[in-house]
């Protein structure tokens, strides 16, 4: 006859999980609730302006382009024309001056030249603004 290996089924150690999730949890509900906001306050450096100090008027810090077929439209205002690109390229020149981390969004309609989506980009990327998004409308 053949002899037969017993399986010693509880020669092998189980590794529990429940009680170590148990105490994972109740020691994060332990620091959450004795975590005191005064800790956290205490511990954060602001700088404050001072009272005499005036606020600077700047432009607005956003940015909006679409591009048709015909030409530009730059926060609602209308670029057409032969110098439409010129107008263009000055107003981004000028906002650039006093903000370059100003937030850019180009819309191109389905109809608009994909050149002048380049030409946009090539002055933007002239004037050094980076924070720029483009999309379809």
């Amino acid at each position: 006859m053949r002899s037969r290996k017993r399986r010693h089924a509880g020669s092998l150690a189980k590794l529990e999980m429940t009680p170590m999730i148990d105490v994972v949890f109740q020691l994060l509900i332990f620091f959450i609730v004795t975590l005191s906001e005064q800790d956290i306050l205490s511990h954060l450096s602001v700088s404050r302006p001072q009272a005499d100090q005036t606020p600077r008027s700047t432009p607005d810090t956003l940015l909006t382009i679409q591009i048709h077929r015909d030409g530009w439209v730059v926060n609602g205002r209308a670029l057409t024309g032969t110098q439409a690109q010129e107008q263009l390229s000055r107003q981004l020149t000028r906002l650039a001056s006093f903000n370059r981390d100003i937030s850019v969004i180009i819309q191109c309609t389905d109809d608009a030249p994909h050149a002048k989506l380049i030409q946009t980009l090539n002055i933007c990327a002239r004037e050094e603004m980076s924070n720029i998004a483009v999309f379809s409308l």
